[in-house]
């Protein structure tokens, strides 16, 4: 470990420990007045969220980067829900110190306490239970605390794997008669590195399957790194069919961008055999190319482009998958990133009709209730979910498509942003 790194993470414990201290006083003084058992397991809670924190920061620098995915993840996510939940005690502790700071300012300078409550008031309020300002700010600090260690864990033990079907019609100018009520699904960002229950990966394969969709498309991120990390998903993933075939692209994950690699060469192996997989999983891998997708004597083009985005690499070239496509009546693109929707689909190829696309996970985290949608990463991706729509000068409507990901990475798991199958159903506009 180098020396400006050694102090950063010295500087990161040390900051750490002082919001524990206080949080920990805190608790243990206001937890004289409870019965002695809740004290003991609100102590207890503390100092294990502290202890196992402290843990994990020690255990993410003694294992690298290379080493499993999944440990490292679990280690960050224990040490983010200490931070967050402590961090939270700490403002409402905070502001109960405020209270009482100026209450014994004002004691100091009239000279007594001040009354807060009036005489006629008082008479109702005796035969009542009160709770002073103070006290309601340390037990609403208590309640603040324990959200993070709640969500967290409801999301790595129900939301991670609790996959939801999603049903969109697409209405789509030309299409050819024998198109109309073709099934796509799709799939998007599996991230297989993450994984930690074959089980339930292999439930939600299994929930695709029995929609019984005409064709399906992956739109990018297999792997979160290592083309190694699919392996032991392939006999799960291979059962992924359909009769019109499985198309797929690469996302910003699978180059292996976020790894330092030993060399030049063994990063460019890791993608040969990241390829290798798609073929081993019977997947047709598009790559800046097109394939044609025909129901008797029409045909639609299913356009595959490497990744392309505003905010990470740019690999993909969309004038070379587009050429041949001219005379298509219909145009479906497969592109990772929705940004390349802005940036390039709309101004530059009005004729593509549908853009399928993911990467941004829903950030795993938000809260959606009928129609409303609401997740952190709507402040980073302008289209960062469902269906969007923009007419043509022409008046022509394109569409874009964001799916939430069947994976996760990162956080082992999801709150709110459940993973996803999308399953789409192809009609004629009128």
């Amino acid at each position: 470990m180098s020396h400006s790194r050694l102090m950063y993470v010295l500087l990161f414990v040390a900051v750490l420990a002082l919001i524990d201290w206080y949080v920990f006083q805190a608790v243990r003084q206001w937890s004289q007045a409870v019965p002695s058992t809740f004290r003991k397991s609100m102590v207890m809670a503390a100092a294990t969220l502290t202890v196992g924190s402290l843990i994990s920061i020690l255990l993410l620098f003694l294992t690298s980067a290379s080493q499993t995915t999944l440990l490292r993840n679990f280690l960050f996510v224990i040490i983010l829900t200490n931070v967050l939940s402590k961090l939270l005690m700490a403002i409402f502790l905070f502001m109960a110190d405020l209270v009482r700071l100026g209450k014994w300012g004002i004691s100091q300078f009239s000279g007594t306490k001040p009354q807060t409550t009036p005489a006629i008031a008082s008479e109702v309020m005796e035969q009542a239970p009160t709770i002073s300002r103070s006290d309601f700010l340390v037990k609403a600090a208590l309640v603040a605390g324990a959200i993070p260690v709640v969500g967290v864990t409801y999301g790595i033990l129900s939301g991670a794997h609790d996959y939801r079907v999603r049903r969109v019609k697409l209405a789509l100018k030309n299409l050819p008669k024998s198109f109309h009520g073709l099934r796509i699904a799709q799939l998007s960002d599996i991230h297989s590195g993450s994984f930690f229950n074959k089980t339930a990966v292999k439930g939600g394969v299994e929930m695709l399957l029995r929609e019984k969709p005409d064709v399906i498309f992956f739109t990018g991120d297999l792997v979160n790194n290592e083309a190694s990390e699919v392996k032991d998903y392939i006999d799960i993933f291979n059962k992924i069919k359909a009769p019109l075939g499985v198309y797929s692209i690469l996302g910003n994950h699978d180059y292996g961008d976020y790894k330092n690699w030993g060399s030049t060469q063994a990063k460019h192996q890791n993608l040969e055999d990241l390829k290798k997989a798609h073929q081993r999983l019977g997947w047709d891998l598009l790559l800046d190319e097109h394939r044609t997708l025909k129901q008797g004597n029409d045909e639609i083009a299913i356009i595959g482009n490497q990744n392309w985005g505003t905010k990470f690499a740019k690999y993909g070239s969309l004038d070379k998958a587009y050429q041949g496509t001219q005379d298509f009546p219909v145009k479906l693109l497969l592109s990772h990133d929705p940004t390349h929707w802005d940036a390039q689909v709309r101004p530059n190829f009005p004729d593509i009709d549908v853009m399928f696309a993911g990467h941004t996970h829903g950030a795993q985290f938000g809260v959606e209730v009928g129609d409303f949608r609401w997740s952190p990463v709507k402040y980073v991706y302008k289209q960062w979910a469902d269906l969007h729509q923009e007419k043509t000068p022409q008046g022509k409507v394109q569409y874009l498509y964001v799916n939430r990901g069947f994976g996760y990475i990162g956080f082992p798991g999801r709150v709110g942003i459940l993973p996803e199958i999308t399953i789409f159903e192809l009609e004629s506009a009128s």
